[in-house]
């Protein structure tokens, strides 16, 4: 086998939420949407800013500013609703822009150290290198699954996100 051939790679979504750069796996991204109005739902956690209506399919929209911890950001013409199929659930996640998608080296990502808590560390997948920049990549399973999703579960009851 060639060096061609083992040479593996995996294909991401960079997105930015606040001064950072973060990576999801391509595969799990179903659309890129501008923001649209957001119906709002009561009791919800904080992260949770409502539902939409896409396309008649109801869906929850979590903040993944609000989820970090991120401080309330302003909403521009770049703000965007990442909407994922993860577990059989599908989510949008409000991000500040999203900026390219992009191919990265496997063995150019490195599992996170346990000091990393800026974001959580149980979220994450690793810490990609490209250049001069680190993209966090994401582990949407078990984020969602904190948040209380369960596979095929359909969450538009908010409750279950909470």
């Amino acid at each position: 086998m060639s060096e061609e051939q083992t040479f593996e790679q995996d294909q991401l979504v960079v997105f930015e939420v606040g001064e950072e750069s973060f990576g999801i796996d391509i595969s799990l991204v179903q659309e890129i949407i501008r923001l649209q109005p957001i119906t709002e739902v009561p009791r919800a956690p904080m992260y949770v800013k409502g539902v939409i209506n896409l396309r008649g399919k109801v869906i929850p929209v979590v903040d993944l500013r609000e989820r970090f911890s991120l401080g309330a950001g302003d909403e521009t013409k770049a703000t965007r609703i990442v909407v994922v199929n993860v577990l059989g659930n599908t989510v949008g996640m409000i991000v500040d822009a999203v900026s390219e998608v992009l191919r990265l080296a496997t063995d150019a990502i490195e599992t996170p150290s346990t000091i990393v808590e800026s974001v959580g560390s149980q979220y994450l997948k690793g810490i990609g290198k490209l250049e001069e920049r680190l993209i966090i990549l994401l582990d949407l399973d078990k984020l969602l699954v904190e948040m209380g999703a369960t596979p095929v579960d359909n969450v538009t009851d908010l409750s279950q996100v909470a």
